[in-house]
Protein backbone atom coordinates (compact mmCIF):
# COMPACT_ATOMS: atom_id res chain seq x y z
CA UNK A 1 0.00 0.00 0.00
CA UNK A 2 1.45 3.54 -0.87
CA UNK A 3 0.96 4.77 3.25
CA UNK A 4 0.30 3.62 6.04
CA UNK A 5 -4.08 3.55 6.79
CA UNK A 6 -5.45 3.44 10.04
CA UNK A 7 -8.27 1.21 11.08
CA UNK A 8 -10.49 0.99 14.29
CA UNK A 9 -11.23 -2.34 15.16
CA UNK A 10 -14.61 -2.17 17.31
CA UNK A 11 -15.59 -5.50 18.90
CA UNK A 12 -16.35 -6.68 22.61
CA UNK A 13 -14.73 -10.15 21.94
CA UNK A 14 -11.37 -9.82 23.05
CA UNK A 15 -9.92 -12.71 21.57
CA UNK A 16 -11.45 -11.90 18.40
CA UNK A 17 -10.24 -8.37 18.72
CA UNK A 18 -6.55 -8.85 19.53
CA UNK A 19 -6.61 -11.64 16.70
CA UNK A 20 -8.03 -8.88 14.11
CA UNK A 21 -5.61 -5.99 15.63
CA UNK A 22 -2.50 -8.96 15.12
CA UNK A 23 -3.45 -9.65 11.10
CA UNK A 24 -4.05 -6.22 10.08
CA UNK A 25 -0.88 -4.64 11.60
CA UNK A 26 0.89 -7.47 9.96
CA UNK A 27 -0.75 -6.43 6.69
CA UNK A 28 0.42 -3.07 7.30
CA UNK A 29 -2.46 -1.30 9.14
CA UNK A 30 -2.14 1.35 11.63
CA UNK A 31 -4.56 -0.44 14.27
CA UNK A 32 -6.75 0.90 17.06
CA UNK A 33 -8.85 -0.95 18.90
CA UNK A 34 -12.33 -0.18 21.23
CA UNK A 35 -14.23 -3.07 23.01
CA UNK A 36 -17.25 -1.24 23.53
CA UNK A 37 -19.47 0.99 20.66
CA UNK A 38 -19.04 4.28 23.47
CA UNK A 39 -15.66 4.24 23.03
CA UNK A 40 -15.52 2.99 19.62
CA UNK A 41 -17.12 6.19 18.96
CA UNK A 42 -15.59 8.57 20.77
CA UNK A 43 -12.27 7.14 19.14
CA UNK A 44 -13.85 7.88 15.83
CA UNK A 45 -14.29 11.54 16.67
CA UNK A 46 -10.91 11.87 18.25
CA UNK A 47 -8.96 10.31 15.47
CA UNK A 48 -8.43 11.01 11.88
CA UNK A 49 -9.76 7.16 9.94
CA UNK A 50 -9.69 5.78 6.66
CA UNK A 51 -12.01 2.90 7.70
CA UNK A 52 -13.58 1.42 11.08
CA UNK A 53 -14.58 -2.20 11.51
CA UNK A 54 -17.44 -2.56 13.63
CA UNK A 55 -19.02 -5.27 15.82
CA UNK A 56 -23.27 -5.05 15.72
CA UNK A 57 -23.57 -5.62 18.96
CA UNK A 58 -21.81 -4.19 21.30
CA UNK A 59 -22.33 -2.79 24.94
CA UNK A 60 -23.30 0.81 25.98
CA UNK A 61 -24.13 1.49 22.42
CA UNK A 62 -24.28 -1.37 19.37
CA UNK A 63 -23.13 -0.94 16.38
CA UNK A 64 -26.46 0.36 14.60
CA UNK A 65 -25.95 3.05 16.80
CA UNK A 66 -22.51 4.16 16.43
CA UNK A 67 -22.82 3.71 12.76
CA UNK A 68 -26.13 5.92 13.11
CA UNK A 69 -24.27 8.95 14.98
CA UNK A 70 -20.98 8.86 12.58
CA UNK A 71 -23.33 9.14 10.02
CA UNK A 72 -25.02 12.00 11.21
CA UNK A 73 -21.95 14.23 12.38
CA UNK A 74 -20.96 13.94 8.79
CA UNK A 75 -18.33 11.54 9.12
CA UNK A 76 -17.38 9.56 5.55
CA UNK A 77 -14.97 6.80 5.97
CA UNK A 78 -15.89 3.74 4.85
CA UNK A 79 -17.26 1.09 7.80
CA UNK A 80 -17.50 -2.65 7.84
CA UNK A 81 -19.77 -4.59 9.77
CA UNK A 82 -19.51 -7.15 11.43
CA UNK A 83 -22.70 -9.42 12.21
CA UNK A 84 -23.23 -13.07 13.69
CA UNK A 85 -26.71 -12.54 12.76
CA UNK A 86 -28.35 -14.11 9.51
CA UNK A 87 -31.58 -12.00 9.04
CA UNK A 88 -31.81 -10.46 6.39
CA UNK A 89 -33.38 -7.13 7.76
CA UNK A 90 -30.32 -6.61 9.77
CA UNK A 91 -28.29 -6.46 7.00
CA UNK A 92 -30.99 -3.95 5.31
CA UNK A 93 -31.24 -1.98 8.85
CA UNK A 94 -27.12 -1.74 8.87
CA UNK A 95 -27.30 -0.18 5.22
CA UNK A 96 -29.69 2.00 6.38
CA UNK A 97 -27.79 3.25 9.03
CA UNK A 98 -24.75 3.89 7.10
CA UNK A 99 -22.63 0.91 6.71
CA UNK A 100 -21.04 0.26 3.91
CA UNK A 101 -20.41 -3.36 3.71
CA UNK A 102 -20.10 -6.42 6.05
CA UNK A 103 -18.66 -9.78 7.01
CA UNK A 104 -21.05 -12.75 8.66
CA UNK A 105 -19.45 -14.34 11.51
CA UNK A 106 -17.63 -16.69 11.11
CA UNK A 107 -15.46 -15.34 8.65
CA UNK A 108 -12.17 -15.76 7.11
CA UNK A 109 -9.03 -12.82 7.59
CA UNK A 110 -8.10 -13.43 3.78
CA UNK A 111 -11.69 -12.71 2.67
CA UNK A 112 -11.56 -9.90 5.48
CA UNK A 113 -8.45 -8.40 4.06
CA UNK A 114 -9.97 -8.65 0.66
CA UNK A 115 -12.97 -6.69 1.51
CA UNK A 116 -10.73 -3.67 3.46
CA UNK A 117 -8.45 -3.26 0.46
CA UNK A 118 -11.23 -3.07 -2.08
CA UNK A 119 -13.17 -0.65 -0.14
CA UNK A 120 -9.57 1.62 0.71
CA UNK A 121 -9.02 1.38 -3.32
CA UNK A 122 -12.49 2.80 -3.74
CA UNK A 123 -12.05 5.56 -1.30
CA UNK A 124 -8.68 6.37 -3.33
CA UNK A 125 -9.98 5.99 -6.66
CA UNK A 126 -10.78 8.93 -8.93
CA UNK A 127 -13.77 8.60 -11.51
CA UNK A 128 -14.17 11.38 -14.71
CA UNK A 129 -17.86 12.82 -13.63
CA UNK A 130 -19.37 15.88 -14.73
CA UNK A 131 -19.21 18.23 -11.17
CA UNK A 132 -22.82 18.97 -11.33
CA UNK A 133 -26.17 16.46 -12.23
CA UNK A 134 -29.67 17.18 -12.52
CA UNK A 135 -33.19 15.01 -12.52
CA UNK A 136 -36.18 16.58 -11.78
CA UNK A 137 -36.17 18.58 -8.57
CA UNK A 138 -32.35 17.10 -7.59
CA UNK A 139 -28.79 18.50 -7.70
CA UNK A 140 -26.24 15.97 -7.60
CA UNK A 141 -22.46 17.90 -6.69
CA UNK A 142 -19.92 15.85 -7.03
CA UNK A 143 -17.41 18.88 -5.64
CA UNK A 144 -19.34 19.02 -2.16
CA UNK A 145 -20.41 15.63 -2.43
CA UNK A 146 -24.06 16.62 -1.88
CA UNK A 147 -27.05 15.25 -2.81
CA UNK A 148 -30.11 18.62 -2.61
CA UNK A 149 -34.26 19.06 -3.67
CA UNK A 150 -35.04 21.93 -3.98
CA UNK A 151 -32.06 23.43 -1.47
CA UNK A 152 -33.13 20.94 0.67
CA UNK A 153 -30.07 18.32 1.28
CA UNK A 154 -30.59 14.66 0.84
CA UNK A 155 -28.25 12.61 3.31
CA UNK A 156 -26.59 9.86 1.65
CA UNK A 157 -23.71 7.39 2.68
CA UNK A 158 -20.44 7.04 0.61
CA UNK A 159 -21.85 4.12 -1.15
CA UNK A 160 -24.96 5.71 -2.07
CA UNK A 161 -23.24 8.43 -3.29
CA UNK A 162 -21.15 6.85 -5.86
CA UNK A 163 -23.75 4.76 -6.89
CA UNK A 164 -26.19 7.54 -7.89
CA UNK A 165 -22.97 9.22 -9.60
CA UNK A 166 -22.38 6.58 -11.54
CA UNK A 167 -25.76 5.74 -12.89
CA UNK A 168 -26.09 9.47 -13.35
CA UNK A 169 -22.83 9.02 -15.39
CA UNK A 170 -24.61 6.42 -17.10
CA UNK A 171 -27.62 7.50 -17.92
CA UNK A 172 -29.95 5.56 -20.08
CA UNK A 173 -27.60 2.47 -20.29
CA UNK A 174 -27.97 -0.91 -19.23
CA UNK A 175 -26.21 -1.92 -16.43
CA UNK A 176 -25.38 -5.33 -15.01
CA UNK A 177 -25.12 -6.04 -11.62
CA UNK A 178 -20.98 -7.43 -12.00
CA UNK A 179 -20.45 -3.83 -13.63
CA UNK A 180 -22.18 -1.89 -11.07
CA UNK A 181 -20.28 -4.12 -8.69
CA UNK A 182 -17.36 -3.77 -10.15
CA UNK A 183 -17.24 -0.10 -10.94
CA UNK A 184 -18.74 1.25 -7.78
CA UNK A 185 -17.60 -1.55 -5.02
CA UNK A 186 -14.41 -1.83 -7.01
CA UNK A 187 -14.34 -5.89 -6.59
CA UNK A 188 -15.93 -8.42 -8.67
CA UNK A 189 -15.10 -11.10 -5.85
CA UNK A 190 -16.32 -9.61 -2.87
CA UNK A 191 -19.08 -7.23 -3.81
CA UNK A 192 -22.55 -9.37 -3.30
CA UNK A 193 -25.44 -8.55 -5.83
CA UNK A 194 -27.52 -9.07 -2.70
CA UNK A 195 -25.90 -5.86 -0.81
CA UNK A 196 -26.20 -3.64 -4.55
CA UNK A 197 -29.81 -4.78 -4.61
CA UNK A 198 -30.50 -3.53 -0.63
CA UNK A 199 -28.78 -0.30 -1.73
CA UNK A 200 -30.69 0.19 -4.88
CA UNK A 201 -33.64 -0.67 -2.74
CA UNK A 202 -32.46 2.42 -0.35
CA UNK A 203 -31.79 4.98 -3.20
CA UNK A 204 -35.12 4.60 -4.42
CA UNK A 205 -37.12 5.46 -0.83
CA UNK A 206 -34.82 8.67 -1.14
CA UNK A 207 -35.37 9.79 -4.81
CA UNK A 208 -38.35 8.01 -6.08
CA UNK A 209 -41.69 9.32 -5.27
CA UNK A 210 -43.14 5.91 -5.92
CA UNK A 211 -40.40 3.39 -4.72
CA UNK A 212 -42.46 0.91 -5.86
CA UNK A 213 -42.77 1.52 -9.30
CA UNK A 214 -39.98 3.42 -9.57
CA UNK A 215 -39.22 5.85 -12.46
CA UNK A 216 -35.78 6.41 -12.53
CA UNK A 217 -33.69 3.38 -11.16
CA UNK A 218 -35.66 0.81 -13.29
CA UNK A 219 -35.09 -2.92 -13.29
CA UNK A 220 -34.14 -4.42 -16.67
CA UNK A 221 -35.03 -8.07 -16.65
CA UNK A 222 -32.17 -10.11 -16.23
CA UNK A 223 -29.50 -7.83 -16.76
CA UNK A 224 -28.98 -5.06 -13.79
CA UNK A 225 -30.36 -1.52 -13.68
CA UNK A 226 -31.02 1.46 -16.19
CA UNK A 227 -31.34 4.85 -15.11
CA UNK A 228 -33.60 7.47 -16.82
CA UNK A 229 -33.79 10.79 -16.28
Amino acid sequence: MNRQYTVLVVEDDQTLLLGLEENLTAAGYRVLTAADGAAGLKLARERRLDLMILDLMLPRLNGFEVCKALRAEGMRFPILLLTARQEEIDKLMGFEMGADDYVTKPFSVRELLARIKAMLAREERTEPLKEKYRFDDFLLDTAAHTLTRKEREIPLTRTEFDLLAYFLAHAGQALSRDQLLKDVWGTENYGTQRSLDTFVAILRGKIEKAPQTPRHIVTVHRVGYKFMT
